[in-house]
Parts: C-alpha cells; structure tokens; sequence
C-alpha cells in the first residue's frame, strides 16, 4: 500500500505550511486535544512534567509506527486504509494522522490510572480520597494486565463509531477491505490493540517507577482525590464516544459498550464508594 502525505502548496514555505496544518488538525479535531491537555495536567501532577512529555513522544512512535506497519503490511491490527480525505487539511505523517497515534497516549494514560485506582490500597478520611501508589503497585503486573485490557476496551466502543464517522463530525477517515464480524470492525484490530496496549502500559509503568528525581518529578503535586482524575479522564472519553454513538442512531452498538462495561464499573464503584 502506498503512503499517503500532504501535499503542500506551491510557493508556500514548509513552516509556514507545517503550522498551518498543525492548526486544521486542532481545528478539525479539537476533542482530541481537549483530551490531550487533560492528559498532559493530569500525568503531570502524577507523574512529573519530564515523564508526562516522554510518555507523549515515545508513545506516539510507538503508536504511529503500528499504524504505519498496518497500513503497510497488515500488522498488528490487521488491514486497513487510511482515506485522505482531509489530506492537506491537517496533519498526516506518512500516511497516518497525527491526531490518531496521539489518541493512543490518553487513553493508555487513563487505562493505566483507572487500573492504579481497582487494584490499589485506597481509603477515605472523611471525603478526602487517597491511594496509596507505591512503587510495587506501579509495577505490577496485575496493573499492566488490567490497564492494557482496559484500554482495548475503549476500542471496543471507539473503533465502530469511529468507522461511522460521516455520520458525524470526524468525517469518514479509515475503512477495511472486507468488513469485520463486529459492527465491521475485524477481529485482529482488537489483538492489534492489546500488543500495542500492553508495550504502551510497560513504557509509562517503567516511567512511573523511576527513582524520585528533582528532574524528574517537577511539577509533582499530592494531594487528596488526584489518584480519581485520570479514572475521571477514563470514563469522560468512554462517555463521549457512548454519546457519539447514540446520537448517529447506533443504539445497539451503545447499549454492548453499556453492558460490556456495568459489570466492571458497578464493582469499582462499590469499592471506591466511601
């Protein structure tokens, strides 16, 4: 398959061109970014601003590299095409939007944070909320496991609304050759979300548990109810996409992301619930 880039327009100097695609792509896709300044505050305050930007950089290659070895060769989620249909209206490297790779640091971010919050020693002092994140409990496995599950989860919301898109403001940017089993999303999109999930999670968790550092952690900030922000972060993007996809009329496909996440939430919440 061949790489699709923007073209830039004759006599136009390349900067001037870059930022001007730069602000289509904000411009098309301000929820993207609305996302991505949350998650650079919220990773900030947990993590320190050094680790939030290296997570955002190596998370975006690693991410764009998948997608490009997709639209390429097939792998890791199967094949697909992008359809330039905003080509030199935003951003596109190689192929593959910007605002696509970028999406995958939110939502490992936010997949990390809410499986931090399940699996984590918490406890209440009156409605003050504290989790106790140890350096063992930033490493587990067990969270590695959950936030990468969690995160193909939201794909399993995101992903058919995502292929409806001209039915509503994202626009008709990707499709398959053959549709998938479900909702025409293929099987191995799904495997392909996990792999690249669980590489995701293991790169913030090797972040996170770094030793404390002045560099490191500026812009640290404890304080009580943080540890809910990125779980907060989590269920705003699952509930934007649920909206979305009720509002195109795909009541079927939000009523399976409903049910597929009630058992999961109905049991944190009862654990959290002070």
């Amino acid at each position: 398959m061949i790489a699709l880039r923007p073209s830039r327009l004759p006599g136009r100097p390349p900067v001037v061109h870059f930022f001007g695609l730069m602000l289509g792509t904000i411009w098309l896709r301000p929820y993207v970014f609305l996302f991505l300044a949350v998650y650079l505050l919220l990773a900030t305050w947990h993590l320190g601003a050094p680790r939030a930007l290296a997570f955002l950089a190596l998370g975006y290659l690693i991410s764009w590299a998948a997608e490009l070895s997709s639209i390429t060769w097939g792998f890791p989620f199967g094949e697909y095409l992008y359809i330039p249909a905003t080509r030199g209206r935003e951003l596109w490297v190689a192929g593959v939007p910007v605002m696509d790779s970028l999406s995958y640091v939110f939502l490992a971010y936010a997949s990390f944070a809410l499986a931090l919050a399940a699996l984590g020693p918490a406890r209440w002092e009156g409605w003050r909320f504290h989790l106790e994140e140890t350096a063992a409990l930033l490493g587990s496995r067990r969270v590695w496991v959950l936030a990468a599950v969690l995160m193909v989860s939201l794909d399993i919301v995101i992903d058919p609304a995502a292929l409806r898109g001209y039915r509503w403001f994202l626009g008709q940017i990707y499709g398959y050759p053959e549709p998938g089993v479900y909702f025409g999303i293929p099987l191995a999109n799904f495997a392909g979300w996990l792999l690249v999930a669980l590489v995701l999670v293991r790169l913030l968790q090797a972040l996170a548990t770094r030793p404390a550092a002045p560099f490191w952690d500026r812009g640290r900030r404890a304080f009580p109810g943080r540890a809910l922000l990125g779980p907060a972060l989590y269920l705003g993007i699952l509930g934007f996409n649920l909206a979305v996809t009720f509002a195109i009329g795909e009541a079927a496909l939000g009523w399976v992301g409903v049910f597929i996440y009630l058992p999961f939430l109905t049991w944190l919440a009862v654990k959290l619930w002070p």
